[in-house]
């Protein structure tokens, strides 16, 4: 957590992440340099701009499912968590090698139009009644745009400024933008593709994006009926210590009970920093810690520790023959509710 905004507050993990990202982007362009000639049809030898497009283009594509693929595999797999903690580095980095595919496209069809290359990209393709010739174009600028935009608001300062709930909505626009961009390859590239590798590889991220989340979705359990008013959530000793359980709510916010030296506290499992899984974290030094980015609230009143001012909506449990009860009603924000003892 941090009491004031920086461009990039580094550290080890940080550093260690953004590396092996553009390690792995270097080398992938590298490699597709090299092999993708192998590849070409032998009367339409593949030029360098070609070659660069592709190679920047597909990059972005895979990038982009990547991303996509990383929370709902974090949901099913807890090892996949580091991987969410520096999510929005990578989807800068995705933004740039995008807008690098974008440029390159750019400077080799439309620099020698007798029009604006700016009017030749918009107008020089209006085909848009027939499949055939769809002006993919179209797709490819709203899927940058979206990139762009989430780019350019993924600083701390835009959450806090537009608002936790408002700013995931926001970015929840990669849905829409990874539709575009499928859309673009599946009526340019693909069009024109003489290798059906193309057409393969992507059917198989598109699959691979939509069935864990499909995976991801069906993970998490309906909500129990209420006894009483109270939902019963589980045996105590079900809840491993220093973590938690989260209960589904029928049309409101989803709750982690954690479990810390013999006491149970439930708390929202929404994060206040940008609505993180706080029922994914752990308890660290007595508090809750977001396993997005850290951000640590205290158990019984889900306030952040001073000197920030961040505040959780509590809860009520109680136990009945080892089965722990949940009061779905939240207390207001920072409310002290006396945990629970069960050891």
């Amino acid at each position: 957590m941090s009491a004031r905004y920086v461009p990039v507050s580094w550290n080890t993990s940080k550093l260690v992440y953004d590396a092996l990202l553009l390690a792995a982007i270097g080398l992938y362009i590298g490699v597709y340099l090299w092999v993708a000639p192998s590849f070409q049809h032998a009367t339409l030898p593949l030029d360098e701009y070609s070659a660069r497009m592709a190679a920047f283009g597909t990059c972005a594509f895979f990038l982009l499912t990547l991303i996509l693929c990383i929370g709902p595999a974090a949901r099913l797999d807890r090892r996949f968590l580091p991987l969410l903690y520096n999510r929005r580095h990578f989807g800068v980095l995705t933004c740039a090698v995008a807008l690098t595919h974008a440029n390159a496209a750019f400077e080799w069809y439309f620099s020698y139009s007798p029009l604006d290359p700016y009017v030749a990209l918009l107008a020089g393709n209006t085909s848009f009644r027939q499949l055939s010739g769809f002006p993919f174009e179209a797709f490819g600028i709203f899927g940058l745009g979206i990139l762009l935009l989430l780019a350019a608001t993924s600083h701390d300062f835009w959450l806090a400024f537009l608002t936790p709930r408002l700013w995931k909505a926001l970015h929840m626009g990669l849905y829409a933008g990874y539709t575009a961009v499928v859309l673009h390859v599946a009526l340019g590239a693909l069009q024109t593709a003489h290798n059906p590798l193309l057409a393969v590889v992507m059917t198989l991220s598109v699959v691979l994006v939509a069935s864990l989340h499909v995976a991801a979705s069906r993970k998490s359990a309906l909500p129990a009926e209420p006894e009483d008013g109270w939902i019963p959530a589980g045996p105590w000793d079900s809840i491993p210590d220093g973590r938690a359980i989260v209960v589904p709510i029928a049309d409101a916010e989803p709750v982690a009970i954690f479990r810390y030296e013999g006491r149970l506290s439930a708390v929202t499992h929404v994060c206040a920093h940008q609505n993180g899984p706080l029922g994914e974290g752990s308890v660290v030094l007595g508090c809750i810690t977001c396993p997005w980015h850290g951000f640590q609230y205290r158990l019984e009143d889900g306030c952040a520790p001073p000197p920030y001012t961040e505040k959780l909506a509590t809860y009520r449990l109680k136990l009945a023959d080892g089965m722990v009860l949940l009061d779905p009603r939240p207390n207001p924000p920072g409310t002290y509710v006396e945990p629970l003892r069960v050891a």
